[in-house]
């Protein structure tokens, strides 16, 4: 289903289409469905003093109340849908085009397998943009022997892979992706010379797979260091280092000091240490942050950021450019809604009307000076420099000038700045750079820079211009969401909420999209109600809901309203997916691993938030592991749940479950007895529904049981 579209605004670079017709019926539905849900608030708080049973129906009241509340907040983002295109063919010059320096970080090769670290590397060095203007980063916060190994081989190898992808202008500059199946086009109509170097450069790079696999596996290689002093190294050093004289891009590995008795900051620490190194060594205005397993997937990448960068006056305020993150290894069966079409193909589209989306943690460019102010103040930290950006003069006169030194001084003054004693006493994580009072630092600095009036847009291409690797079972789906509700909902209970913070400084409509994600934990609460509440009912014959259909006649008008809000939700929910290219099956596995998560991952982030914010927990990050099991990796392919290792995070899903069973083969026994089927019918209903969602969880559980026993 597409609907109409019209564009609305040309830049020289990019244009800006307004989805009329979405935007129409998405309003139109906003005031019917909160019209519905205001009759139903009405319907259950003056029953309240009419209904013996005031706890259940009081309960019942309240989770319908959190769903009202955050569905509230989701509307912000259908309000005004816009999507953008670019047009890079109307670039300047590569003359004129500016610098880019690339950040890629990685934790622990364990988890983050170094030759898939080593693809994304090689793909950031083969994009189509002018080798002196680009600079890839490489940080190695574990400051493993194996990472270190890895960045060197394959700067060897990148000066082969890059002049052949330059040459031939392949698509699929990774190189992983470029030797499977997934990039045959780039090999099609191609003459004998091509085919001949190609083996000869896939012979080179099995081989070097397999060092960097043998190596990984000796002994204490691919340990973590977590007591080190700091590093820089450069690996290329951006002059003609490639076969045929071709130019590469400037290679850095940075792995920055860490004591066990000094906070490093997670992933902030991280990238702001980067920010320093980077600004001493290359300076370039504007950064590209990804994933160690987000690999680049168009070459043009940078230039279509550039769209947006370089077209006046569009690009005064703006702060960072968002693609979205696709993954290659999505199964048709997307069982765990790996595709996030919710986020990427409605929410983010919906901010790109409003003042542009959230940064997203991987695949976003960023302007360097939005770390250090607002669009209209950038100056105003450089009166006491040293007190905001810290005791080195060099990384000072970085930021205000071009200014080259000796290479042996200039690496000495970055191993300072990566040091863990250099923030001391600094603006570092508090006013400048990646913020450090969430863990989310991407998301939330997004959302400080936009509090400050930095905008962001949102670029969604035919082609994906990054792809990663998706979690393929429920253990890592399940882990992932629980970091993201526990820390987006301290946000929310925070002196940052949206609801306070955010709407003092921008509209009200990118305050509620901003709330959303703080406060739509809340839902595995109303979920957990509405698990447990209308089941008791139901088991001990006490209706909670208006009476249904009797002889083709209403029993009870109010009745309406329920199924009116019922079918508005489904209906909605179809037309989004439908309209961005879904179908049933995605539609289906949407709404289940939503009521999944939402009583496990977001139930346990919710009270993990809580215990962080009594002081009863402290702040940790467990990394996602990124090392595909290719058992598991079958069963995803297959569709079937795979609940190893979540069985505790289930735990909760798996009692409401059992309890809708219980209460259903109960309370039907109570309705055929009494013959009250008119008044138990929604009970009825709603248990019948969950069951159904249940089912697939409960054969997982079931078989996972089956095999513990064995």
């Amino acid at each position: 289903m597409n609907f109409p579209i019209q564009k609305m605004t040309f830049f020289s670079l990019h244009t800006l289409t307004l989805h009329r017709c979405t935007m129409a019926i998405n309003r139109l539905h906003i005031h019917l469905h909160f019209t519905a849900v205001l009759l139903l608030l009405y319907y259950r708080t003056t029953a309240l003093h009419r209904r013996n049973h005031h706890l259940l129906w009081s309960l019942l009241t309240l989770a319908e109340l959190l769903f009202a509340f955050v569905w509230l907040l989701a509307q912000s983002f259908r309000w005004r849908p816009v999507s953008r295109s670019v047009s890079p063919e109307n670039l300047p010059g590569e003359a004129e085009l500016p610098g880019v320096d690339v950040f890629i970080c990685t934790a622990d090769p364990a988890k983050e397998p170094t030759v898939e670290v080593m693809n994304t590397v090689l793909s950031c060095l083969a994009l189509d943009y002018p080798a002196e203007k680009l600079a890839v980063y490489l940080s190695d916060d574990g400051g493993s022997p194996a990472t270190y190994f890895g960045v060197k081989e394959a700067g060897w190898f990148a000066k082969t892979w890059v002049p052949f992808c330059s040459e031939y202008g392949i698509n699929s500059i990774c190189p992983e992706v470029y030797f499977s199946s997934l990039a045959d086009e780039d090999r099609i109509f191609r003459d004998p010379k091509f085919v001949a170097q190609e083996k000869e450069i896939k012979k080179t790079y099995e081989a070097m797979k397999k060092d960097l696999e043998r190596y990984g596996m000796e002994k204490d290689k691919s340990d973590v260091v977590k007591d080190r002093s700091a590093s820089v190294k450069i690996i290329l050093d951006g002059k003609n280092d490639g076969k045929g004289g071709c130019r590469l891009p400037l290679r850095v590995y940075v792995s920055r000091e860490r004591r066990p008795s000094v906070p490093h900051r997670y992933k902030a620490g991280n990238i702001n240490s980067l920010v320093r190194v980077s600004g001493l060594i290359s300076n370039n205005p504007y950064l590209l942050v990804l994933d160690c397993d987000m690999h680049c997937n168009d070459p043009t990448s940078v230039k279509q950021a550039m769209c947006f960068y370089l077209d006046s006056p569009f690009s005064k305020s703006l702060g960072y450019v968002q693609f979205p993150q696709i993954f290659y290894n999505l199964s048709k069966n997307d069982i765990y809604d790996n595709q996030a079409r919710p986020a990427f193909k409605t929410k983010w589209i919906g901010m790109n009307g409003l003042r542009g989306p959230v940064m997203s943690g991987t695949g976003y460019f960023l302007r360097r000076k939005a770390l250090f102010g607002s669009p209209n103040q950038e100056e105003r930290f450089y009166v006491e420099p040293h007190k905001v950006f810290g005791q080195s003069q060099k990384f000072i006169d970085s930021m205000k000038m071009d200014k080259e030194y000796p290479m042996d001084a200039m690496l000495n003054e970055a191993v300072t700045l990566a040091s863990c004693s250099y923030e001391e006493n600094t603006e570092w994580g508090k006013k400048i750079g990646f913020s450090y009072d969430c863990l989310l630092e991407s998301t939330f600095t997004g959302y400080l820079l936009q509090c400050k009036g930095w905008t962001s847009a949102y670029l969604y291409p035919k082609r994906p211009c990054f792809l990663g690797s998706s979690p393929v079972d429920m253990k890592d789906a399940i882990i992932q969401m629980l970091k993201w509700s526990s820390e987006l909902f301290q946000v929310g209970f925070s002196k940052y909420s949206p609801l306070i913070y955010g709407i003092s400084r921008m509209s009200i409509l990118q305050s509620m999209s901003y709330a959303y994600f703080a406060f739509s934990s809340l839902l595995s609460v109303a979920f957990v109600l509405y698990g447990v509440i209308p089941q008791w009912g139901f088991l001990k014959g006490i209706p909670l809901y208006p009476k249904t259909v009797s002889n083709l006649q209403l029993s009870d008008p109010w009745f309406a309203v329920f199924v009116a809000i019922f079918i508005s939700s489904i209906v909605q929910h179809l037309i989004e997916v439908f309209s961005s290219g879904g179908n049933l099956k995605t539609w289906w596995n949407e709404l289940r691993i939503w009521m999944v998560k939402s009583v496990s991952a977001c139930l346990f982030g919710v009270v993990d938030a809580i215990m962080k914010i009594t002081g009863l927990k402290k702040m940790e990050l467990n990394l996602t592991n990124k090392a595909i099991d290719k058992e598991k990796l079958k069963k995803y392919e297959k569709g079937m749940f795979d609940l190893q290792g979540a069985t505790i995070l289930m735990a909760p899903l798996f009692v409401i479950a059992l309890w809708n069973m219980i209460c259903f083969v109960g309370g039907m026994r109570k309705v055929v007895k009494n013959r009250n089927f008119e008044e138990m019918f929604g009970q009825m209903f709603l248990l019948s529904f969950a069951l159904v969602l249940h089912y697939p969880v409960l054969v997982g559980v079931m078989k996972r049981k089956g095999k513990s026993h064995h």
